[in-house]
């Protein structure tokens, strides 16, 4: 197997992306109120989308930054077709 292939991203609408994030901020206790809005940005060598947290305690700033870092690793926008 080519390190491409094991670390390529999975293609993901911008609503599978969004409840990817919500799931997984939901499962952490200090992340539960942390609200966010998915921004689609031009493609780059790090990736074609990121998260801006609105409203994030400051116990859970870096539990926040963590789950959407591992999504982020994770995920690419998919094409619009």
């Amino acid at each position: 197997m080519d390190l491409e292939t094991l670390f390529a991203k999975t293609p993901a609408t911008l609503d599978e992306i969004r409840t990817r994030v919500a799931y997984a901020l939901d499962r952490h206790p200090l992340c539960r109120s942390v609200q966010f809005d998915i921004v689609s940005m031009p493609r780059t060598s790090k990736g074609n989308w990121t998260i801006s947290l609105k409203s994030v305690a400051p116990d859970a700033l870096w539990e926040a930054s963590d789950i959407v870092a591992d999504i982020q690793d994770a995920y690419e926008l998919a094409v619009a077709a």
